[in-house]
C-alpha cells in the first residue's frame, strides 16, 4: 500500500504565509511521500530478493527514517494550521498545559522558545504515553531526536524553507503568524 500525499490547499490564503511558500512546502512535502514509497518499495523488492545483508538495504533502512518521518512531521505541521481562534481556555488541552506547566503562558513562553532557537528543525509538544506529561522537544533532523513512546500534539517547522522567503532571518514573525494560525482543535484531538 503506497502513501499518498494530501491536498493542503485550503491553508492557501492563511495570513501571513505567502501562496509561493505554501505552494513551495507542499512540494517539498510532496517528495518525502514520493520518496517514503520508493524507499519503502525498494526495500520490499531487496526483501523478496534476499539482498537483506547489503550495505545498500542498511542505507535505505536508515534513510526510511527521514523521508517517513518527514512526510509524517509535514503532515501532522499542515494539518494543525488553519485556526482563525485562539486556544480554548477550558478545554482539555489548555487545562492540561496549565497542570503541567503552570498555565498556557508559561507553555507558549517555553514552545516559542524551542521554535527560536538557532539551528534547523522542528518544535514538537508531545504528550508522554506513559505518565501523560506534555514536554516542549527540539527536533533537529526528522529521524533523530524523537521522544520514544511520546504523542506529537502539535508541530512547528522551523527549517528555512518553512519561513524563509516570507519572513528573511525574522524567525520571531514567522512564530507570530504561526501562532495565529494554528488549529487548536486539531492539536486537541491529539491529546490522549
Amino acid at each position: 500500500m503506497s502513501y499518498t500525499a494530501k491536498d493542503y490547499s485550503k491553508l492557501i490564503g492563511m495570513e501571513g504565509f505567502s501562496e509561493t511558500i505554501l505552494k513551495n512546502h507542499f512540494t517539498l512535502y510532496q517528495g518525502y511521500v514520493t520518496n517514503t514509497n520508493k524507499v519503502l518499495d525498494t526495500l520490499n523488492q531487496m526483501l523478496k530478493e534476499g539482498k537483506t545483508a547489503t550495505p545498500e538495504f542498511s542505507e535505505l533502512k536508515r534513510r526510511l527514517g527521514w523521508e517517513f518521518n518527514g512526510m509524517r512531521l509535514h503532515e501532522y505541521y499542515f494539518e494543525n494550521l488553519g485556526g482563525k481562534s485562539g486556544i480554548n481556555k477550558e478545554g482539555k488541552l489548555a487545562k492540561k498545559m496549565a497542570e503541567d506547566f503552570g498555565d498556557y503562558a508559561t507553555w507558549e513562553k517555553d514552545f516559542r522558545a524551542v521554535g527560536a532557537m538557532r539551528g534547523i528543525g522542528w518544535a514538537v509538544l508531545y504528550q508522554d504515553s506513559t505518565n501523560g506529561r506534555l514536554i516542549n522537544f527540539w527536533i533537529n533532523e526528522h529521524d533523530v531526536s524523537h521522544p520514544a513512546g511520546c504523542n506529537p500534539l502539535l508541530i512547528l517547522d522551523v527549517f528555512e524553507h518553512a519561513f524563509m522567503l516570507d519572513y528573511g532571518l525574522k524567525r520571531a514573525d514567522y512564530l507570530e503568524a504561526f501562532f495565529k494560525n494554528i488549529n487548536w482543535s486539531v492539536a486537541e484531538a491529539r491529546l490522549k
